[in-house]
C-alpha cells in the first residue's frame, strides 16, 4: 500500500507539537485526517467553561492548521467518558491515598483505546500523535517503545500503558526531533503556532486548583486529621491528606527543631506521617497493574533502570515478575520520593519496558513504627 493509500488520523490540539505531526504526515505523502477531542472540565470552579486542552482558541487553531494543510479536521465529543474514566480516576485515587498521574489513565483509556478506535472505525491505518516518543520494530518481532530523542521532553514515561496492538497502530512523528527543532519546522511550514506554550497536565480543572476541586468533588478527602511522627506521637493536624505527597517538607504547618518530611499517609485514619529526612528514603516498591509493553517482561528477573515520576531520573534496580500483573523494584541505592500513585516506569537503554502503579508501602518497606502507623 503506497502512502497515498494510507490513512493517519492526527489527534490535534492545536499546539506547536501535534500541528507538527500533521503537517510531517501529509508531507510524507499520507492520506491524513486531523481530530481533536473535546473533553470534560470542571465549570463550577474558576469560570473556565473549557478543558485547557481545547479552549475555543486551541480548537480555532487546529481547524486553522487543518485548513491550511488542506486536511479534514473533526472533532469528538469525548467529555463523557474523559469524566467517567480520568477524572473519576483521579478523584478515587485521591481518596484511597494515592498521588496519581491522570495522564496514564488518559492514554490507557482515551487516547489509545477510545479514540485510536474511532480513528480505525475512520478505515485509518494509523493514529499519530504529537508525543515526544519513538516506535521502532522489534528484532524478535513486534514493536520497541524507545524514548524521544529530546531527553527533556521525552514522554514514554506516560506511553508505558501502551501494548503491542496499540504500537502496531501509532505514529510518533516528532519524537525524532527535539522540541527546539519542531519550533523551528512549525516556523519554516507557516504553522503560526511555534511560540505557543506546552500543555499543562490536569487540563480538565480549567482556571482552579486541584485542592479546590477535590474540595468540591471529594470533600471527605479534605477532612482534617492528625499528624503523627514516627513514635505515633500527635504533632498537629492536617488539612486533609490530599494537600500533602511523600517528601513533602513545606506547608505542613507544625514547628520542630528540624525539618520533618511526608513519609506515610492512612487514608482509613486520615493520619498524616511525617519524620526526619533520613527516615524518608526507601530502596524498593511494589508495582501493581503492570504492563508490559512487550506483552511479557523480558525474564522472570532482571535489571533495568526505573523511573518513580515523570521528572525524575531513571535509577538502576533488580525488578522481580510477581503474580497478578505485579513487579517488584529493588534499587541499588534508597530512593527519596517513591510516591504510592505515581507510576514505576522500567527502561533498558532508551526502550521502555512497561509500568505499573507504586503500590501503599508494606510493613517490610518501612521502618516498624512507620509502617504500624501506615499500615491499612
Amino acid at each position: 500500500m503506497s502512502r497515498a493509500q494510507t490513512r493517519v488520523v492526527v489527534a490535534m490540539s492545536g499546539g506547536v507539537d501535534s500541528s507538527v505531526a500533521a503537517a510531517l504526515m501529509v508531507r510524507a505523502g499520507y492520506d491524513v485526517v486531523g481530530m481533536m477531542m473535546r473533553l470534560w472540565t470542571d465549570d463550577a470552579l474558576g469560570g473556565a467553561e473549557h478543558n485547557r486542552c481545547c479552549t475555543p482558541e486551541q480548537m480555532s487553531d487546529a481547524r486553522r492548521i487543518a485548513d491550511k494543510l488542506g486536511i479534514p479536521f473533526y472533532v469528538l465529543d469525548t467529555k463523557d467518558i474523559f469524566r467517567s474514566t480520568v477524572v473519576q480516576y483521579f478523584v478515587d485515587q485521591h481518596r484511597d491515598g494515592y498521588t496519581p498521574n491522570p495522564c496514564l489513565a488518559c492514554n490507557r483509556h482515551i487516547r489509545f483505546d477510545w479514540l485510536l478506535n474511532h480513528a480505525l472505525a475512520l478505515d485509518a491505518d494509523y493514529l499519530a500523535t504529537g508525543h515526544y516518543a519513538r516506535i521502532t520494530p522489534n528484532p524478535a518481532g513486534g514493536w520497541s517503545l524507545r524514548q524521544g530523542l529530546d531527553p527533556e521532553k521525552d514522554q514514554s514515561y506516560v506511553l508505558s500503558v501502551m501494548g503491542q496492538s496499540q504500537l502496531a497502530r501509532t505514529l510518533f512523528p516528532v519524537g525524532e526531533y527535539h522540541k527546539r527543532e519542531v519550533r523551528e519546522l512549525a516556523n519554516e511550514l507557516g504553522l503560526n503556532v511555534a511560540g505557543k506554550k506546552d500543555s499543562q497536565d490536569l487540563c480538565f480543572l480549567g482556571n482552579s486548583d486541584y485542592r479546590d476541586f477535590l474540595r468540591l468533588h471529594a470533600p471527605d478527602v479534605m477532612t482534617p486529621g492528625p499528624i503523627l511522627n514516627s513514635e505515633g506521637e500527635l504533632l498537629g493536624e492536617h488539612a486533609g491528606l490530599a494537600n500533602y505527597t511523600i517528601g513533602q517538607r513545606k506547608g505542613l504547618g507544625i514547628s520542630s527543631n528540624a525539618p520533618l518530611y511526608v513519609l506515610a499517609m492512612n487514608p482509613y485514619k486520615n493520619a498524616l506521617v511525617v519524620g526526619a529526612r533520613d527516615e524518608l528514603g526507601r530502596d524498593r516498591l511494589i508495582a501493581t497493574d503492570v504492563n508490559w509493553v512487550a506483552g511479557a517482561p523480558p525474564a522472570a528477573t532482571f535489571r533495568a533502570e526505573v523511573k518513580i515520576r515523570y521528572r525524575a531520573a531513571a535509577q538502576p534496580a533488580t525488578i522481580a515478575v510477581g503474580e497478578r500483573q505485579t513487579a517488584s523494584v529493588v534499587f541499588d541505592e534508597p530512593q527519596r520520593d517513591i510516591t504510592p500513585g505515581q507510576a514505576a516506569v522500567m527502561y533498558q537503554g532508551d526502550i521502555c519496558l512497561g509500568g505499573g502503579v507504586i503500590a501503599k508501602f508494606a510493613e517490610s518497606e518501612l521502618s516498624p513504627d512507620v509502617a504500624a502507623l501506615a499500615a491499612l
